[in-house]
């Protein structure tokens, strides 16, 4: 099933597929590790849902649910 990752509920896995944003944002999300193929776990959110947390390849990131949304995912 295809969505954003923002949709993505803690203990969730997915596949990114497809990262929307351009210019600057759109290097800024690739340059935390998240492209498409990348595989993701949420972890975590913060009490009032935002930020995110990802598990990517071991590591942890914060992610922003602004940012989320431009990052389409295949659930696991």
């Amino acid at each position: 099933m295809q969505m954003n990752l923002r949709q993505l509920v803690p203990g969730q896995k997915a596949t990114i597929l497809k990262i929307n944003a351009q210019g600057e944002l759109g290097r800024r999300i690739r340059d935390m590790g998240l492209a498409p193929g990348t595989f993701v776990e949420v972890i975590g959110k913060a009490p009032l849902r935002d930020p995110v947390a990802l598990r990517i390849e071991g590591t942890t990131i914060a992610l922003r649910n602004s940012e989320a949304d431009y990052i389409s995912v295949e659930v696991e």
